[in-house]
C-alpha cells in the first residue's frame, strides 16, 4: 500500500495540471526512498476538463475533453465523487461516490482545486429567470434557450437578450450573441443585445487602455451598454433595473461575479473578497501547512508589485503546476518552487469584431480586430487542450518552469503559432 498520499479536488485546469505536475516530479526523483510509494489521487465529479473559457461560445455540450486516459498513462488514480468536507486538522476529507455512498479519505498533502461559481446575489426571480455560462449546463442551456427562441411569439421580449454584468465573461457573451440570434432567428431579424453594468466603465477589470476599442467594438456588433446601473429584479418577460428601467426579454444572461468553492471556508478563515484562500509563495495555506490551494480557490500574489492571480485559465494552469510540484517536492524532500507570473496578458474575444489582446494590468493594445481573432481562436481550440495521453508528452506540458516574460518559455506553443502566422509576438 502506498506509504503517501497527495490528494487533489477538482480536475479543471488547476487541479490536472496539478496532478501531471506532481507526478511528473515522482518520475524524476524515482531514485529516492519512498519516491515509488507516493500516490497521487484526484477527485471529481467526471473525467472530463470542461473548456470553460469557451462556454460563451455555441455548442457549449462539445466543450470538454475527457483527461481519464492522460491520468492512466502518468499514474494518476481518478476517484469519481464530490468532496463536501475537509478536515484539515485531521488530514481527512469526506466524499460522496455517485452511487451516492460516502466515505472518508485520509491524505498527506492536500490541493484544494475546486474552482469557483458565479455568485447569486439575493435579486428576485434570478434564481428562476437567469440564464448563465458558468458551468456546462448552464451554457447548454442557454444555448436551448436561443435554439428555442424560433417557436416562440415574435416580439421585443422574444428578439432581446439582457447580459447582466460587462466583465470579461459579460463582454464576450454579449458580442457573440448577435452571430447566435442572427443564426436561428434569421440574418436579416431584428434584435437587440443590452449589456448592464453597474460600473461607470465597461470591462471595469480590464484595465483602461482596451476600453476604447471594446467600446467601439460593442457599438459597431450594435450593442447597448448601460452602465451605472444594476438589475434588481427579473421575471418571466423582462428585468428591472436599479434606475427604474424595465427591458423586455425572455432571456437574460447572469455574468456578474464569481466565488471560489465554499470548501475553502473548511480549510481557513483567512480569504480574500473572493472566498479564495491566502497562500504563500509555495501555494500553501499557511494555517493548514499540508494544504496548498491553486486555480480560483487560491489568492497568490503573482508579482510584487501588489498583483494577485486572475480566477482565469491564463493563471489556473501555472498555479495547478507550482501546487502540484511543491506537494510532491516536500514529501519527496527535495527544495520547492516559488510561484511568479509576472506578465498579465488579456485576449479577449469581441465576436464579429474580432478580438482584442492586451499587454500588462492596465491592459495596452498589442493587436486587435481580426489580426488579434486567430490568437484567441487557437488559444480556445488548441493551446488550453490537454496533452496526449502519453507520460512523455504530458510531463513535458507539466513542466511549471514559468518565465512569463518569456512567451517561448511560458507558452511555446503560442509563440510558434504566432511566428508562423506573421502576428507580432
Amino acid at each position: 500500500m502506498p506509504s503517501s498520499k497527495i490528494v487533489i479536488v477538482g480536475s479543471g485546469f488547476a487541479g490536472f495540471w496539478a496532478a501531471l505536475s506532481a507526478r511528473r516530479l515522482i518520475s524524476l526523483n524515482l531514485e529516492k526512498e519512498g519516491s515509488s510509494d507516493i500516490e497521487v489521487v484526484v477527485i471529481a465529479p467526471d473525467a472530463n476538463l470542461v473548456m470553460r473559457p469557451r462556454l460563451y461560445e455555441p455548442n457549449p455540450a462539445d466543450m470538454s475533453a475527457p483527461v481519464d486516459d492522460v491520468y492512466r498513462a502518468c499514474g494518476v488514480n481518478f476517484v469519481y465523487g464530490i468532496v463536501d468536507t475537509i478536515r484539515a486538522a485531521d488530514h481527512e476529507i469526506e466524499l460522496v461516490d455517485r452511487a451516492g455512498a460516502r466515505s472518508t479519505l485520509s491524505y498527506d498533502k492536500l490541493i484544494l482545486a475546486a474552482g469557483s461559481r458565479v455568485v447569486h446575489p439575493n435579486i428576485p426571480g434570478l434564481g428562476s429567470y437567469a440564464f448563465s455560462v458558468d458551468q456546462m449546463e448552464d451554457a447548454v442551456k442557454l444555448d436551448r434557450q436561443l435554439q428555442s427562441l424560433p417557436s416562440k411569439p415574435s416580439g421585443k421580449a422574444r428578439n432581446t437578450v439582457v447580459v447582466c454584468g460587462g466583465g470579461f465573461t459579460g463582454i464576450e457573451v454579449a458580442t457573440e450573441l448577435p452571430g447566435r440570434l442572427r443564426q436561428v432567428l434569421g440574418e436579416k431579424a431584428e434584435f437587440r443585445v443590452v449589456v448592464v453594468e453597474r460600473s461607470q466603465d465597461i470591462g471595469p477589470d480590464l484595465g483602461a487602455g482596451l476600453r476604447p476599442f471594446i467600446t467601439q467594438s460593442l457599438e459597431d456588433l450594435g450593442v447597448e451598454v448601460k452602465l451605472g446601473t444594476s438589475v434588481v429584479a427579473l421575471d418571466a418577460e423582462g428585468v428591472t433595473l436599479s434606475s427604474g428601467e424595465r427591458i423586455e426579454t425572455l432571456t437574460a444572461v447572469w455574468t456578474a461575479g464569481v466565488a471560489a468553492t465554499p470548501l475553502a471556508k473548511q480549510v481557513s478563515d483567512k480569504r480574500d473578497a473572493f472566498g479564495r484562500l491566502h497562500v504563500d509563495q509555495d501555494l500553501r495555506v499557511s494555517s493548514a501547512r499540508d494544504v496548498f490551494a491553486a486555480g480560483d480557490a487560491a489568492s497568490a500574489a503573482v508579482d510584487d508589485s501588489g498583483h494577485f492571480a486572475k480566477m482565469s485559465c491564463q493563471h489556473a494552469g501555472p498555479l495547478g503546476k507550482i501546487a502540484g510540484y511543491n506537494a510532491a517536492a516536500e514529501l519527496l524532500k527535495v527544495p520547492t518552487m516559488p510561484y511568479s507570473q509576472p506578465v498579465y496578458r488579456v485576449c479577449l474575444d469581441l465576436g464579429a469584431a474580432g478580438a482584442v489582446v492586451g499587454n500588462g494590468w492596465e491592459g495596452s493594445v498589442h493587436i486587435s480586430g481580426q489580426t488579434a481573432k486567430p490568437v484567441k481562436q487557437f488559444i480556445n481550440t488548441t493551446l488550453i487542450y490537454p496533452p496526449k495521453a502519453s507520460a512523455e508528452d504530458a510531463f513535458v506540458a507539466a513542466d511549471p518552469a514559468f518565465d512569463g516574460a518569456d512567451i517561448t518559455i511560458s507558452h511555446p506553443t503560442l509563440y510558434r503559432y504566432l511566428l508562423d502566422n506573421g502576428i507580432p509576438v
